[in-house]
Parts: C-alpha cells; sequence; structure tokens
C-alpha cells in the first residue's frame, strides 16, 4: 500500500503521462493524411515503461492497445540493443503481435539520464496493405499471405531521420502509395513529439520519480480490480454467442465464454469455442487480450485506468488451434468480427453475477466493414449499430460498441474525397428489440458510385443472429446489405462477399439493432407513445410486440 501523498503524486503523474498519449493521438490524427485516421480516428496511442509495461492508454480503439503492448513485448524479447531517435514498423500478427494487417504500429525508445525509460506507440489503420483485396479486410482471405505485406518489428527511423528507403518500400505495395508514405512519418513524427513530451515530464519530476509512480500505477490497478472482483458472488457462468460463418463455410462458428470468480481471482475459459476458421474471422493472441481487458474494465470498473496491473490480473485459458488461438498462417484479417461477438459473449455470461442496476441486452457486437476502392483510391467504412438496452434505460442508437471506437466518415468529406455519393444515412426503424426498455437503433448508409469500375468489399456479421434482449427482452433486428443496380435490379449481399459497382449502382447497409431489456408489457404507455409518435416504430411493428389493442388505445 501507498500512504496518501504518495498517491497524490502517482495520480499527478498518471494524469501527465495520459496527457502525452492523448497529445501524441491529437498530433496523429491532425496530421495525418488519409480520411481513415485523420476522419475516423481508427487510431491509437500508449506509453509503456523500460520493462513493457503499459503505464497509459489513450481513449481510442481498444483492440489496437493489444497490438502496442505485444509490440513492445516482441522487441523487448528480440533482445537487441535501442538508440534515442529510433522508430520501429510492425503489423503481423505472428510476428509482431500485431491484430491484423492494416493496423500498423510505430514503437520509439525514450531515453533519460543515458539509459532507456519507456516506449511511445502509436497504431493507425492504414486503408490498404496490399493483397489480392482492395482495403486488406477480406472476410474469406484463406491465410495471411493473402492479406497483404507483412512487416515483422523493422527499423523505420534511426537517429530521428525516417528511413525513406522502407517507407517506398511499403508505400510501394499498396493501392494509395502517396496516403501511405504521408501516414507513416506522421506515426513516426507523433511518436517524437511523445518523447520530447516525456522528456519534459522527467525533467519536472526526475526519473526515478515517474518510473516509481508508472510501477504504482500498475499496483493499484491490479488491487482495484480485486476489490471489484471480490464484490461479486463467487461462482461461474458460461454463455454462447455465435458467427454467422466463418468466412469460407456457412456454418455457424459458437463463441463460448467461461467466467469464473473465486475470491479476488477472476478467470476466462474459452474452451469449446469454434476450430480454427478456414476464413479470416480468426482472433490474434493480442486481439484476445484486448478484448478481455476491454471486458473487464467496462463491466468491472470503467473508471479503471487501463495499463498491465489490469491485464496482468486476469487469467486467459483458450486452445491453440481453434478460432481464438490460430496458429500460422491462419487469416485474420476480419478478427473485429470476432473480437466484438466474442466481447458480448462474455457480457452474457457475466450478466447473472452483476447487480441489476448494471446488467444489459445485448448491443449490435459486430462491425459491418465495406470497403470502396478505384482507381487511386480505397475508401474503408466500418458502421456501427444499436446498443443493448439497460435495466434503467433504453440503448443508444447508431454507435460503434466494445472493441472498436471509430467514427462514421462525414458526408462531406466522403464526397469531396472519393467519387462516390451518399444518397441516405439513417437509422433503421423499428430495429432495437422491444422490451421494458427498448434495444438500440441500427444505422442504414446508402452509397452510389459515380464512375465505373468500382470494387466493393464487405466484411461483416449478424445477417442471421440478432442481438438477444434480456431478462424477457426481445432480440434485435439482423444485418442487412442490399445492392441496387442502376437497370433496378435488387440483390442481397452477404455478410462476406466482393462485387464491382458500376456508375448508378447503390449500395445500402441497414445494421442491427441492439437488444430489449425487461417484457415488453412493462414499457410505459409514455414511452411507447413516444416511439411511435418520433418514428422510432412503426405502428404494424408495435402492434406485434406491445400488442394490437394497446396500440390502438395509445394512438
Amino acid at each position: 500500500m501507498i500512504d496518501g501523498r504518495a498517491m497524490l503524486r502517482m495520480r499527478i503523474v498518471h494524469e501527465r503521462l495520459l496527457a502525452i498519449a492523448e497529445d501524441v493521438g491529437h498530433a496523429l490524427i491532425r496530421g495525418a493524411f488519409s480520411s481513415n485516421i485523420k476522419e475516423r480516428m481508427d487510431c491509437s496511442t500508449a506509453i509503456f515503461d523500460a520493462e513493457g509495461r503499459l503505464i497509459a492508454q489513450a481513449d481510442h480503439m481498444p483492440i489496437h492497445i493489444g497490438s502496442l503492448l505485444w509490440g513492445v513485448r516482441t522487441l523487448l524479447e528480440r533482445g537487441q540493443g535501442f538508440a534515442a531517435g529510433e522508430a520501429f514498423v510492425m503489423n503481423d500478427p505472428y510476428l509482431a503481435g500485431g491484430t491484423h494487417l492494416p493496423d500498423i504500429s510505430v514503437i520509439s525508445p525514450v531515453f533519460a539520464e543515458g539509459r532507456l525509460s519507456h516506449f511511445v506507440g502509436n497504431i493507425a489503420h492504414h486503408a490498404d496493405v496490399g493483397g489480392p483485396t482492395p482495403g486488406s479486410v477480406s472476410g474469406r482471405s484463406p491465410d495471411i499471405y493473402s492479406e497483404g505485406l507483412r512487416l515483422p518489428p523493422i527499423r523505420i527511423a534511426r537517429g530521428g531521420v525516417p528511413d525513406d528507403d522502407l517507407i517506398e518500400l511499403i508505400a510501394a505495395n499498396t493501392r494509395a502509395p502517396l496516403e501511405r508514405r504521408l501516414d507513416l512519418r506522421t506515426q513516426i513524427g507523433s511518436n517524437a513529439r511523445g518523447a520530447a513530451l516525456l522528456g519534459a515530464l522527467i525533467a519536472d519530476l526526475g526519473l526515478s520519480a515517474v518510473e516509481r509512480a508508472g510501477a504504482e500505477i500498475c499496483d493499484y490497478t491490479a488491487r482495484r480490480l480485486a476489490a471489484a472482483v471480490r464484490a461479486l458472488p463467487d461462482g461461474q457462468w458460461t454463455a454462447t454467442r455465435y458467427l454467422d460463418d466463418d468466412g469460407a463455410t456457412s456454418d455457424p462458428v459458437p463463441l463460448v465464454a467461461t467466467v469464473r470468480v473465486a475470491g479476488d481471482r477472476l478467470s476466462f475459459d474459452f474452451t469449446g469455442s469454434g476450430a480454427e476458421a478456414a476464413g479470416a474471422v480468426n482472433l490474434s493472441a493480442s486481439s484476445l487480450e484486448a478484448t478481455v481487458a476491454y471486458a473487464v474494465k467496462a463491466l468491472f470498473d470503467p473508471e479503471l485506468p487501463a495499463n498491465s496491473g489490469l491485464i496482468d490480473a486476469v487469467e486467459i485459458r483458450v486452445t491453440e488451434g481453434t478460432i481464438l488461438s490460430p496458429r500460422p498462417p491462419a487469416a485474420v484479417a476480419a478478427r473485429a468480427v470476432t473480437s466484438n461477438r466474442l466481447a458480448g459473449a462474455i457480457f452474457d455470461a457475466l450478466r447473472p453475477a452483476l447487480p441489476v442496476e448494471r446488467r444489459m441486452a445485448a448491443s449490435n457486437d459486430s462491425t459491418s466493414l465495406v470497403v470502396f476502392a478505384g482507381e487511386g483510391f480505397v475508401y474503408p467504412e466500418s458502421i456501427g449499430g444499436g446498443g443493448g438496452a439497460m435495466a434503467d434505460r433504453d440503448g443508444q442508437d447508431g454507435i460503434h460498441v466494445h472493441t472498436v471506437n471509430s467514427t462514421n466518415l462525414p458526408i462531406e468529406v466522403l464526397e469531396t474525397s472519393y467519387p462516390l455519393r451518399c444518397t441516405r444515412y439513417a437509422l433503421v426503424e423499428g430495429s432495437g428489440g422491444a422490451g421494458q426498455q427498448t434495444g438500440g437503433l441500427g444505422i442504414a448508409r446508402e452509397v452510389e458510385a459515380l464512375v465505373d469500375g468500382v470494387a466493393l468489399t464487405v466484411r461483416s456479421d449478424g445477417h442471421i443472429f440478432p442481438a438477444p434482449g434480456a431478462d424477457g427482452g426481445q432480440p434485435g433486428s439482423v444485418t442487412r446489405i442490399r445492392l441496387t443496380r442502376r437497370s433496378g435490379e435488387v440483390q442481397e449481399l452477404g455478410s462476406k462477399t466482393g462485387v464491382t459497382l458500376d456508375r448508378g449502382d447503390r449500395v445500402l447497409v441497414e445494421t442491427l439493432g441492439g437488444g430489449g431489456y425487461g417484457a415488453p408489457e412493462m414499457r410505459t404507455d409514455a414511452a411507447l407513445r413516444g416511439d411511435l409518435e418520433s418514428g422510432r416504430l412503426s405502428r404494424e411493428a408495435a402492434e406485434a410486440a406491445y400488442g394490437a389493442e394497446r396500440v390502438r388505445r395509445l394512438t
């Protein structure tokens, strides 16, 4: 334990470290060239100590932090020396602890008082890293070799000077080389800013004080988590959720989460989950760890600092050769689909152990990603859906959930950056599950091609399995992706597919809504009347869920 004065010092240092991580993120977003980083903010930043412990994480993408943490671990395990002004680039899930190849990490060692003191890391989703499919995220990739350029940890800067040859090599293997060149330079420069800010912090307080506070932050987090675990009853709970398919076959894939609480010990066992997928929905080791860490923070204590103290305090058991522990060269491009659905399984498993006021129905637990690509451009877009209802409130409409936390590209940027037009952007009426509290609504987004020969790649889930309700609540809707040709021909697209669009063709994505909470008959008349008057729910859907007689009485 530490006394009050030491606790205050630790909190001050922690806030300074968080501010540095956030500043690195702001520099990366402001300086980025591609819309996926600059506008959708599909990136993350973090600070690590010299032993590789995560000590501060900015509020960006939960799934990314696994890549950065495992990347630092990989650098240290290699046993090589480091020098000031260096930066390392990497993305491979098997060689560098990455999540999937489009997520490129840049990690920079920081020196103080003549020795290695910290690492600054950032990771950004690049719109394309090569491979046969534009966007490098096909759910049908058969192996890692089919997903783009693989990068083990390689020096991309020495003495503060970027390696132009390496940057050009990476850029030349992608479909939008200018974006890659400029975004990689921005990643290197953002880390350099972080190193300078860390140097200022160390100059203010001294290296030993900063290092001691970093260790205390991790210890404090572990103790705080242990207290939160002890507050729950001892027990074991299991839940199973399903992916629509594995990207190669049409068979559903189970994701089984068993959570055990024994005193202050918390463990997760994923025995029973599906076999290693033939398609690209496998989850890398770093992604699994990040998913568990996110779920623990969200369910046990949302104010818990995100650092290695949280991660190291949790036990994870997984069977090698399964979808949650793939062996190389298994494909992982669509890992976000699995990560979010697995987080949903963990939430479902722990629901009975939580106080009623903290329980919630399932959210969309997915991420529908579409990639539009043509001559000189690649535009990826992940679209959120409905949030799950809670015991005391309706679910949120149109949000990303769990380990994905990017934004949708503004229509103005979409239409000025690409030969595309957004013809519809709305909430999906009636998509949330009925209940005492209703699930949040999914998102409808339709995009029209303005030129011929636009390649469309779809990577989504939830076309078959909706978000289940809780405690009597009903499930939400399912995802639908519909292609309307200029001729008027309409085609329903599957969860993992690709087609070519010509001028005038339109693609409509309608994402799934969240599950409802509590029996529908418990919804108040005022709330139901509000649903009807606001257009959230059609009269027909309301009668089916809440009864025709009741709806007639209210209207």
